[in-house]
């Protein structure tokens, strides 16, 4: 039997996301540097990306609505390591650690703490992606910030509301998406505007 849109859908997200963050590690790694790249962003990211899961798997969600998460969030935990190293803060990474495992464990100990959680997930990850704005608004530079990891993660958010709707209904869930879509795209534009700045000066 012939692949369904869905079925695609499903295999391209998670293609996209098993290579997501390796454009933005190929340049840090190149450049020696993550000039550009905001810490407090890729941490709100990583937050946004716990609570999504673990609230799906809390409460049984399908495995295709979010196979591609333990992907992405191995990616960043990589990529945090990187930044972490090339800006001489490697000491803070136990303390990210210990703060990110106690709060995956603490989020399931009561019903109201996950549904608090993921009712607020939006907020946080929507602040990673403008605390990233904010750091290209005042750098005006797109430094080391990989334009084809955002686009990407733009496709990924474009492709799950349909399976999300699908799969299991869940406006939240679905408002999240649009949500993080419209300001990866922004996020993207944003870098591509400074590149072409840079490139005329």
């Amino acid at each position: 039997m012939a692949p369904g849109p869905l079925d695609l859908a499903h295999w391209s997200t998670w293609a996209v996301c098993a290579v997501i963050k390796l454009p933005q590690l190929a340049a840090v790694l190149a450049a020696g540097s993550a000039r550009g790249v905001s810490v407090g962003s890729l941490l709100l990211e990583l937050a946004g990306f716990l609570v999504f899961l673990r609230y799906q798997i809390y409460y049984g969600y399908p495995l295709q609505t979010y196979l591609e998460y333990p992907i992405i969030i191995a990616q960043d935990v990589v990529l945090l390591l990187f930044i972490l190293h090339f800006s001489g803060n490697m000491k803070r990474a136990l303390f990210y650690a210990v703060t990110f495992v106690g709060g995956w464990y603490m989020l399931t100990l009561q019903k109201w703490i996950i549904d608090l959680a993921m009712n607020l997930c939006t907020f946080i990850s929507a602040a990673s992606k403008l605390a990233q704005l904010q750091c290209l608004w005042q750098t005006k530079d797109s430094g080391q910030v990989s334009a084809l990891t955002w686009s990407m993660s733009a496709y990924t958010c474009a492709s799950k509301p349909r399976v999300t709707w699908i799969f299991f209904f869940s406006l939240l869930v679905l408002i999240r998406f649009i949500t993080m879509l419209i300001l990866n795209i922004w996020v993207t534009a944003t870098i591509l505007h400074y590149r072409k700045i840079k490139k005329t000066d």
